[in-house]
């Protein structure tokens, strides 16, 4: 009988494979809800830099937009007054084209 007693004793304190699924069930969602948070952030940082870079390229654009303008009006006023302008250093390289479409030059 103790020996009965001790093993009903030991088994009712164990626990069981349902508890033991719940608690895995726990700890991996737990982790994925860390993860999802980590790669939320994570992306939340990524569209923040390209709207940056976004910001800065306009920046940029327009700056340029700018310069060209104010070059063409001085290459007019020197004109104006009879002189000729200075050539360009040097041609235009091929890897700059591109940018420069919308400019006239």
């Amino acid at each position: 009988m103790t020996l009965a007693g001790t093993v009903y004793t030991a088994r009712a304190g164990r626990r069981t494979r349902g508890q033991e699924r719940r608690d895995d069930f726990t700890i991996v969602t737990d982790r994925m809800e860390r993860e999802l948070e980590r790669l939320a952030k994570r992306l939340d940082e990524q569209e923040l830099e390209a709207v940056q870079q976004k910001a800065r390229l306009a920046g940029q654009e327009y700056s340029i937009r700018y310069l060209a303008g104010w070059v063409r009006s001085m290459v007019g006023f020197i004109r104006a007054s009879g002189l000729e302008p200075p050539p360009a250093p040097q041609p235009v390289p091929e890897d700059v084209r591109p940018f420069l479409q919308g400019l006239d030059m």
